[in-house]
């Protein structure tokens, strides 16, 4: 077993020193001591949505919900009651790339509490009738989806975005699918990914850093992993894109970049729910297995449309009042990125804004950006990083997303650095390679008449 000090960043100093300890079943454990009145345990595994097939599209989800309800330890509800008990606080996440889970205590409760918080992980007994019962509650959650403007006019254009990589699936999967599964489907689910290797549990808290890797590494040591698992397969080694004992897995091509938009792909859509319209624009960007690359076009997104005086905010709403509201974001899922512009506007402003969204980005190809506006994204996003990370479950989930997901956390710590140092013709230069005016995806959404 190995651990390793990690420098902070020189853009923001002495902020960020955690320590990686990894031990010899190949679970790492994340520590940083922070003067703060609190301990947080983030168990982070990399198993989420893209891992799916269709078959099982939503077993991670579901799963995320059936961790909660017991092992052999502890009765079905024991653990929250437990947690609730000391005024700690647990939850979790699914996501397309990831999975994570976890408790904030306060330190001195840290030491009893962690190794529940693993066991429920870890040890998930997923009895039937609990499966049973839990799956009408995530169907209630697809049903109330379905019922938000917000999600379905993602979803739209999620799918338009992604003609072949499972990030155009929802996280909940649909229906027809939660309907059929079945608890031994989920335990060999489990079985498979949840596995020491696959888990980065990231602890950050006013204790020692000796100490909560010890408290981790005890909890860990001691959950007995695997062995409570009912019916569960059985197997030594984990490979994260295909298994024969799990034969349901994505196959590795299933995760190979789709190609820019050659031309415009139009989706329109009408809503009678609505009362505006919506517009969303993507491009098919890298993701964070070509990390370089989004940096430049993070920047470019809050050129674009992160704040007020922000291009598009201060054309399209503040000056010409064509839209209620816009924004741009960089969307990094681990295999491919998506390039999102949005806005709710009224349906007879919608050729008018397509235009002009297409020319600011003929402009951010055609001229460089000024070093005013630069300043401004450098400032922003020292800033921040740093309002964002006052907190142990703000560290532990930067630590955890990135190494879950690139195994590293210099692009954690060095966020800020990276940003630094994009200069106005490298951002000119993505721009040119990675934003056309001429080919995207768009998708309009209208009030029904």
């Amino acid at each position: 077993m190995t651990a390793t000090l990690l420098k902070s960043s020189s853009v923001t100093p002495l902020l960020i020193a955690p320590t990686v300890h990894r031990l010899s079943n190949g679970l790492t454990i994340i520590a940083e001591q922070m003067p703060i009145d609190a301990v947080n345990l983030n168990i982070w595994l990399k198993v989420g949505s893209a891992m799916e097939t269709d078959d099982i599209n939503g077993m991670a989800h579901f799963l995320e919900h059936m961790v909660f309800k017991g092992t052999d330890r502890l009765q079905s509800g024991e653990f929250e009651q437990q947690i609730e008990q000391r005024g700690a606080v647990t939850n979790a996440a699914t996501s397309q790339d990831y999975t994570h889970y976890y408790i904030t205590t306060a330190p001195k409760d840290f030491a009893d509490l962690a190794p529940l918080q693993v066991d429920v992980v870890m040890n998930a007994r997923i009895p039937d009738d609990g499966f049973e019962r839990e799956r009408y509650v995530v169907l209630e959650e697809i049903r109330r989806s379905h019922d938000n403007p917000r999600r379905r006019t993602f979803q739209h254009a999620t799918e338009l975005a992604f003609e072949r990589l499972p990030y155009r699936r929802q996280v909940l999967g649909p229906a027809a699918v939660i309907e059929t599964l079945t608890p031994q489907q989920m335990r060999d689910f489990h079985a498979h990914w949840y596995q020491p290797q696959a888990i980065t549990a990231a602890v950050v808290g006013n204790l020692p850093v000796e100490k909560l890797i010890q408290i981790v590494e005890d909890s860990f040591g001691g959950s007995g992993i695997g062995s409570q698992r009912s019916g569960a397969i059985q197997h030594s080694t984990l490979n994260t894109q295909h298994s024969t004992l799990f034969p349901q897995l994505p196959l590795p091509n299933s995760f190979l970049p789709e190609p820019p938009f050659t031309q415009i792909v139009r989706r329109e859509v009408i809503d009678d729910t609505l009362q505006q319209a919506r517009l969303v624009m993507t491009w098919r960007v890298p993701g964070m297995n070509q990390l370089q690359e989004t940096y430049g076009l993070d920047v470019l997104a809050s050129v674009l449309g992160r704040g007020r005086t922000s291009r598009l905010v201060r054309d399209l709403r503040e000056e010409r009042g064509l839209v209620s509201s816009i924004s741009a974001s960089n969307m990094t899922y681990l295999h491919q990125g998506v390039f999102y512009i949005s806005a709710h506007l009224p349906s007879e402003n919608l050729e008018q804004v397509e235009a002009a969204i297409a020319q600011h980005i003929r402009r951010l190809q055609d001229e460089l950006i000024t070093e005013a506006e630069i300043a401004r994204v450098r400032t922003r996003t020292a800033n921040h990083f740093v309002f964002g990370n006052e907190t142990p479950s703000d560290r532990s989930g930067l630590y955890g997303y990135y190494h879950t997901l690139l195994g590293d956390l210099d692009p954690a710590i060095h966020y800020p650095d990276y940003i630094q140092a994009c200069d106005v013709e490298e951002l000119q230069t993505s721009a040119q390679r990675y934003l056309s005016p001429e080919a995207y995806g768009i998708v309009t959404i209208q009030p029904g008449r």
